[in-house]
């Protein structure tokens, strides 16, 4: 109580001796304070901060005084532990204000960070030896403060939260590393359990298992806000960039529920007409039952049933009936029977000798998703993408993929491609496209519908503050927006931005978005092409969005002269229309007679009427890619992919599937029929179908 002795010699402060005697019995009591009760009285009076200083001024209480005035300089912003992956952008950030110019100085350990003079801080890319602890120092005048520690880890892996470990049996007594990692802001913090019990000091991402112990069963949990990787979204972005390059137009899409999936077949098939060159690629949970293989939705319950699932020999039955030129399906997914699903569609397909069937896997088989480090592709696509731009007949170019893919030996034994094909001439991805017609023009809007970006703006505040508002696309549903400041007031010592009050539609987690780093919000595909310092977000299942998209953009600053230091917020609300896919409204409800009904019920393909091919039809089909009738029509490349989740299905047994899921009916027969296992003799099931197109040309 250094105040309290020098109140005796400022009694004309006070209304009378009552008051001091007041302040001054309260050093009797237990937890009485004479200071306290001074403020106290002084704040019932109606005095100011400026009344006390003034007070203590006159007392002489330079210690008290110091207690009261502003610090010279006061770090605002700390910098945040992060986990990231190796190369990818680091981002730290310590703002400070103060009275005199600010400087600014970042350490890694007890090293200065070259050319680490700034508030934020980055490392583009980071590496391994960047991991460490950073620490910011601040000088303004003669005052300096210290920042907070800050950790920053690098991982060299891409296994991360919800990934299965997979742990060989090593002989007793040896000892086995576990590792598990993941990235984000704050720092994850890591609890490895044995059989649900946490393990003692089992905290860090690494975990050495010593002797015997190395054949129990050990899973991590983590507390953290990292993002899921996994391999179908790196394919799905590959291929998209390599087929744009063959002139494909593509729609790329993410986690579809079935209704969503079935929309966004029925838009693509509006996309094709006579001549297209139609292809769809799928990665994700899948069975094979009878011939038929499925697509599995992300809402599809489980166990799986064709119900809720999509048939691609369904999908094949309407490209044909498009006329299209050439029909491509790779297939990422198992092939494993289903035992739930009893089921036995009885899908008719006409006989035309441009399909092209490429699987992952064998019959009855799984396929793999490698953990390597950095982010790779799934074993399909990452020998794919090495040959799919060759000038190459299609089925050429993938039976060189399965060659590369049989020498791969953490696959070798247990993962083949496998290829059927109706092919009788040469068509390939790398065709010349022919110039289009009205009709060509027509589907060219619908696709570009589907693709259309907001354009950038800057909106301006009242305060004086300009920001930059962009938008970018991952995928045809993932539409990613990021923030900047354009320009700020001069007085303004701290500015951000940020977006909020998203339509609960798309579920976006606040948690999740306007992060200092795209990797933070689970951007990791498009970050090297994405502006620095800004704020991003990632808005995903655009399909969803009913109405226009609308948000609001908050500014928050705070100026030098502002005796308080809450920030001022000022928001403008934003309306950028229906972004992307979610022109094409894939939420609609399912029309129940739709042909992609693909469950044995009265409005699905199952039970349809068999609707043999036409003489006409099958001479189109076989001759139209003659050099002498191709100035007749146009073509155009279409590309759908869809990635719900990845995964293998389960059960167990044996299935086989005909060769082109090839059931011939007469025309006059429209009762069910069972699958007919065809000849696995390639050229001979090419021959047969050209044996059939000049019989029915005849």
């Amino acid at each position: 109580e250094p105040a309290f002795p020098l109140m005796k010699n400022n009694m004309k402060l006070w209304r009378g001796s009552n008051d001091m005697e007041m302040c001054s019995l309260k050093v009797l009591e237990l937890e009485g304070s004479p200071s306290h009760m001074l403020l106290r009285l002084m704040g019932e009076r109606g005095c100011t901060t400026g009344h006390l200083i003034d007070y203590l001024k006159t007392l002489g209480n330079t210690e008290a005084l110091q207690c009261l005035q502003p610090p010279a300089l006061q770090i605002v912003i700390q910098p945040q532990s992060v986990a990231l992956l190796c190369g990818y952008n680091l981002h730290l950030s310590c703002h400070a204000v103060g009275q005199s110019p600010l400087q600014y100085q970042w350490f890694k350990s007890k090293e200065e960070v070259p050319n680490g003079i700034s508030p934020n801080l980055v490392i583009s890319p980071v590496q391994l030896k960047d991991a460490g602890f950073y620490i910011c120092r601040v000088n303004s005048g003669d005052a300096f403060e210290f920042s907070h520690w800050a950790e920053v880890d690098v991982l060299n892996i891409s296994t991360l939260s919800g990934k299965k470990l997979c742990v060989s049996l090593v002989d007793f007594g040896e000892n086995v590393l576990l590792e598990c990692g993941a990235v984000g802001r704050p720092i994850p913090q890591y609890q490895w359990h044995k059989n649900a019990v946490p393990i003692p000091n089992g905290t860090k991402r690494k975990l050495v298992v010593r002797g015997e112990l190395s054949k129990e069963p050990y899973k991590p949990l983590m507390a953290s806000n990292h993002v899921q990787l996994k391999a179908p979204m790196v394919d799905v972005y590959d291929l998209t960039n390599l087929l744009r390059q063959l002139n494909f137009k593509v729609v790329s899409l993410l986690d579809l529920t079935e209704s969503e999936m079935r929309n966004a077949v029925e838009e693509f098939l509006l996309l094709l007409h006579k001549g297209v060159y139609g292809l769809l690629y799928y990665a994700g949970h899948g069975y094979e039952n009878y011939g038929n293989s499925f697509m599995v939705p992300v809402d599809a319950p489980n166990p799986y049933r064709s119900a809720n699932c999509l048939c691609v020999q369904s999908i094949l039955r309407l490209m044909q009936e498009k006329e299209t030129g050439l029909n491509v399906f790779l297939l990422d997914m198992c092939r494993k029977r289903n035992f739930h699903c009893k089921s036995t569609p009885n899908i008719v397909l006409r006989v035309t000798a441009n399909i092209v069937f490429g699987y992952a896997t064998c019959q009855d088989a799984e396929a793999f998703e490698l953990s390597s480090t950095g982010f790779i592709n799934g074993v399909f696509v990452k020998f794919l993408k090495k040959r799919l731009l060759d000038d190459e007949k299609i089925t050429v170019m993938l039976d060189r993929v399965a060659e590369d893919m049989g020498h791969f030996d953490a696959t070798k034994g247990k993962q083949a491609l496998e290829i059927r094909s109706s092919l009788s001439e040469r068509r390939a991805l790398t065709d010349v496209i022919l110039p289009g017609d009205s009709e060509d023009q027509t589907h060219s809007r619908q696709w570009a519908k589907a693709h259309e970006l907001p354009e950038s703006m800057c909106l301006d505040f009242d305060c004086g503050a300009q920001i930059k508002l962009g938008f970018a696309a991952e995928f045809s549903n993932v539409l990613i927006i990021y923030t900047h400041i354009v320009k700020k007031p001069t007085d303004m010592s701290f500015c951000q931005a940020h977006v909020t009050d998203f339509s609960k539609e798309l579920d976006v987690d606040p948690k999740e978005i306007n992060r200092e780093t795209p990797e933070e919000t689970g951007i990791y595909l498009l970050s090297s092409s994405l502006p620095q310092h800004c704020l991003y977000t990632r808005i995903s299942s655009l399909q969803k969005l009913r109405g226009e998209l609308v948000f609001t953009v908050c500014l928050q600053g705070s100026f030098t002269d502002m005796d308080d230091d809450h920030p001022v917020h000022w928001t403008k609300t934003v309306n950028i229309g229906k972004p992307l896919i979610a022109r094409l409204a894939l939420h609609r409800a399912m029309r129940r007679n739709s042909c992609l009904q693909t469950c044995p019920i009265p409005h699905s393909p199952s039970c349809s009427p068999c609707h043999s091919p036409t003489p006409e039809h099958h001479l189109h089909q076989g001759g139209y890619h003659n050099p002498d009738y191709q100035s007749d029509f146009s073509h155009n490349n279409y590309l759908d992919v869809f990635e719900p989740m990845q995964g293998a299905v389960g059960g167990r047994g044996e299935s086989y599937y005909d060769n082109l899921n090839l059931c011939h009916h007469e025309p006059d027969d429209c009762g069910p029929s069972n699958p007919i296992e065809a000849s696995d003799d390639i050229d001979e099931l090419q021959t047969a179908f050209i044996n059939s197109l000049q019989l029915q040309s005849q």
